[in-house]
Order: C-alpha cells, then sequence, then structure tokens
C-alpha cells in the first residue's frame, strides 16, 4: 500500500548516522550523549554535522543549519539523519529549499519542531519517522527504544492503544504533527492535502484556551473537517495558570473535535514529556475509535 510514498531502506549495525541540529541550540549536553550511546551501543557510527555558534534561540545561522541539513541529505555515506532536539527554527530552512531527488531517500528523525521538515518530505512523498530527539531518546522506556528500532530495521511496527471517543474505524496515511508548528504551516507550500488522513497531535506548555484558538483556525479553513480519524497524543503542561478560569485541555479537545464524524482516540504514548513512540509520517495506519488503537499495515 505504500506503492506511491518511498520508504528509506532499512538501516543495519555499522550504518553511519549524521546528527543535525536544524532548530534550536543544544542545551543539555548530558541527555544528548546519553541519546548518542544508546546509538553507538547498536553498532551505528555518528557523524556530528553541527553544533555551530549559537545564534540567540537558533543553534546557528540559517544558512550554516541549511547546509548541514543539505549535507546529511545529500551525502551518501549517511544511511538516517537524527535531529539534535527540537525548539523553534526548522521551518525557517524550508524557504526556497528543495529536497534532491535523484538520491535515494534517507531516515529523518525527529519530533516537535521538526514537524516542519516532516511536512516537507510528506509533501515529496517520502516517509520519515516522528520519533525521540537525541536529547529526549534516554528518557524513553527500554520497549519504546526497542519499538524504534525494530522499525527502522526490520520495518514494521506493533500497535498503540490509547482511548477511544468512537467514531468507528478508518484508514489513511498517517500525518504526525507538532499542533502549533502544524498551525503554522497552514497555508504555506508546507502544508500537505489533508483529505483522508489519519492526523496525530500532540502539544506542550499551551493553555487550553491557545489549543482551542488553534483548532477553531483549523476547523474555520475547512481541513479539520477533511481528515478521516485523528489521534491525540500527549497534551502535557496544557493547564491553564493558576487562578484562571478555564475548561481542561481535554474538554477543549472534545468540544473542538468530537463533533468530527470521524474516529477519534486520545491518549495515545507520543509527545513531550513521556513516552514518545515512534510514528511512521506517510504509512498506512488502521484507527479504531471504538477498541481505541493505531494499527500499523505493513
Amino acid at each position: 500500500m505504500n506503492t506511491s510514498f518511498l520508504r528509506p531502506k532499512p538501516l543495519k549495525s555499522g550504518d553511519t548516522i549524521a546528527v543535525i541540529s536544524p532548530s534550536g541550540a543544544l542545551r543539555d549536553k548530558e541527555t544528548f550523549e546519553k541519546g548518542l550511546k544508546i546509538w553507538r551501543d547498536r553498532a551505528y557510527q555518528i557523524k556530528l554535522i553541527s553544533p555551530y555558534e549559537q545564534q540567540g534561540y537558533l543553534a546557528g545561522t540559517d544558512e550554516q543549519r541549511r547546509q548541514a541539513l543539505s549535507e546529511a541529505w545529500t551525502n551518501p555515506d549517511y544511511q538516517a539523519i537524527v535531529c539534535s532536539r527540537g525548539g523553534y527554527g526548522s521551518m525557517r530552512l524550508l524557504e526556497n529549499w528543495s529536497w534532491e531527488r535523484a538520491l535515494p531517500p534517507k531516515w529523518l528523525l525527529g519530533f516537535s519542531d521538526i514537524t516542519a521538515l516532516q511536512w516537507s518530505l510528506y509533501q515529496q512523498k517520502i516517509i520519515s519517522l516522528h520519533a525521540p530527539v537525541l536529547t529526549t531518546l534516554s528518557q524513553e522506556p527500554p520497549w519504546s527504544i526497542e519499538r524504534l528500532f525494530h522499525y527502522l530495521e526490520n520495518q514494521t511496527l506493533s500497535p498503540l492503544q490509547g482511548k477511544g471517543w468512537g467514531g468507528g474505524i478508518a484508514t489513511g496515511r498517517l500525518l504526525p504533527a507538532n499542533l502549533t508548528v502544524a498551525t503554522h504551516l497552514l497555508g504555506t507550500s508546507l502544508q500537505p492535502s489533508l483529505e483522508g488522513v489519519i492526523l496525530a497531535l500532540e502539544d506542550v506548555a499551551e493553555s487550553p484556551y491557545r489549543i482551542d484558538r488553534m483548532l477553531t483556525q483549523w476547523r474555520l479553513s475547512g481541513l479539520l473537517h477533511k481528515v478521516a480519524g485523528i489521534a491525540l497524543g500527549r497534551f502535557s503542561r496544557c493547564e491553564a495558570p493558576t487562578g484562571t478560569v478555564s475548561g481542561s485541555v481535554e474538554e477543549v479537545l472534545r468540544d473542538r473535535a468530537q463533533d468530527l464524524n470521524c474516529p477519534i482516540v486520545s491518549q495515545l504514548p507520543f509527545g513531550h514529556d513521556g513516552i514518545n513512540a515512534a510514528l511512521p509520517v506517510g504509512e498506512i495506519v488502521t484507527l479504531d475509535g471504538n477498541q481505541g488503537e493505531l494499527q500499523f499495515l505493513e
């Protein structure tokens, strides 16, 4: 079922992994080194293309970070690209950017701000992986780490269980995203067609009214009504400030999504501040809103 999308080749021990910082500057070197160790312990070679001299909240100038992305993507010595962290800044690299299609595609791993790069690859019909960055990988439980590498090396994934909100069953291409980043891509050339996709959303540190405002924008644009199903991950630290009159983030999500007449599953184990199970961007999946299951098809 993936004939129209390109899936990079499986990884194997000895492959070289390029590490880049396309977004924010590296802050936690301890967790970064722990993430590198997990890759090295599995006999992968590591090539650090960054860091650069920090530019404010960015890991380097746009040109430095864009050149690193280009080097990681076009150099045939690298079989995968792993982002050091998220933050902000990856979308800045995509202005006047084009992916080199003459070379075989390779894996790009990350989440949060890396949504912009993954949506851009989705537009090119190239599968990538919404997965822990290097600074969060060591915080994953063993089963999540094993699941990630099993997919990269064997191309299969076990299903994920959440809480079903009903709506039946739908099959479509999986499109994971950080809600805030994705909202800022709407209406740009980086926004893929949402017709029939299984949209997977997560976010962090956004008050309920901000989540409401973003989802309302999706509704007013007509985009949210086009998706085949919605898979909701973790919305961590999304409580209203103390003393503020507010509904909970789950109440907002239900209010803005539950009338869409499509399967919805919440509390899936992906996102910030907890388990971030790997989600292939562009693979065919089935979402069961009755049983609360996200199943990955081979």
